[in-house]
């Protein structure tokens, strides 16, 4: 769940990445072996084929999220995903629909997480996972405890379920399979949706879609409910407009506050919401996200894929 594309914006503002620190590669030895029963020199062999990996490195800091809305949504929003999505929920109809049954999710929803995240399966990535994360866990300072963190859930799932620790492949941030799901998440949200006693979300598009499924019920999905709902121009919407993701606000605070909505809106004003603003060439548009907005942000934390991959889902939706 992390952006996999990366633009093309000049390398000569990235810096020279720092060399591995000895104590936090021996803490991290230290973590495995004692606190989940690893082997010493299984560990040690395991991260000494582990490379850093220079491309890695520099997509890390690129990501297309940075990106202004309206440069961000073409690159998603296409024909071709369009027609790849519809044929896709043509053929796992029957899955699509019994994970929307035992989950809550809708089929579209679903449908439009795969499109964007791999374009059904057809570009997975191609970086080791191993690499991405030993590159990302001990090299890039920001977000090196989260890697790290990664790395030993990657250590963890390939040891359940039994996977080479060196031979899985996914994107630069160590995102795998068909929903390109983290380390962590693949232990913990993965689903055997088959029946097969396998939880398999990298070659297994039916376990991968019982398992996005079961990601957004347990991130607080609300079946039935809407996402978000567009707002008509109005001066008072720029100010609503606050830092981060999550909905702190209820809608009827928002109203006081002067919030535009028609009278007819149909929103519980006790529901928590939030303003959007998305940028375009010549001005801004502002939408009001809802839990099942926030949601999709446990996916990928930003307004932009949340929205990319809304719109997309109404797309198929239509399109159906």
């Amino acid at each position: 769940m992390a952006p996999k594309i990366v633009s093309a914006q000049a390398k000569t503002d990235i810096p020279p990445a720092p060399a591995i620190d000895p104590a936090e590669r021996n803490a991290f030895i230290n973590e495995l072996v004692e606190q989940h029963g690893f082997d010493r020199a299984e560990v040690e062999q395991g991260l000494a084929q582990a490379k850093f990996n220079q491309a890695i490195y520099e997509a890390i800091q690129r990501p297309w999220e940075a990106k202004p809305w309206h440069q961000y949504y073409p690159i998603f929003l296409t024909e071709r995903r369009l027609e790849a999505g519809l044929a896709f929920w043509q053929q796992h109809q029957e899955t699509l629909q019994r994970a929307e049954q035992t989950y809550g999710v809708p089929a579209h929803i679903i449908v439009a997480i795969i499109g964007v995240e791999t374009f059904y399966g057809s570009y997975k990535g191609n970086y080791s996972v191993l690499d991405a994360l030993y590159t990302l866990g001990f090299h890039y300072p920001p977000r090196a405890k989260f890697f790290r963190s990664e790395l030993r859930e990657y250590f963890l799932m390939t040891r359940e379920e039994q996977l080479p620790l060196t031979e899985l492949n996914g994107s630069y941030a160590g995102a795998m399979g068909y929903g390109q799901f983290i380390s962590s998440s693949y232990r913990y949200y993965a689903v055997d949706f088959d029946g097969d006693g396998v939880r398999d979300l990298l070659t297994n598009p039916v376990d991968a879609i019982g398992s996005v499924a079961n990601y957004f019920a347990k991130h607080g999905w609300q079946t039935g409910q809407p996402v978000t709902l567009e707002l008509a121009p109005h001066e008072n919407h720029a100010g609503l407009v606050t830092s981060g993701l999550k909905l702190e606000q209820t809608l009827q605070q928002l109203l006081d506050a002067g919030l535009q909505l028609p009278t007819d809106h149909g929103l519980d004003p006790a529901a928590k919401a939030k303003v959007f603003a998305f940028e375009q060439a010549d001005g801004s548009d502002y939408w009001l996200g809802l839990q099942n907005f926030y949601a999709i942000t446990r996916y990928n934390h930003s307004p932009l894929y949340a929205m990319v991959v809304h719109q997309f889902s109404q797309q198929l939706k239509q399109g159906r």
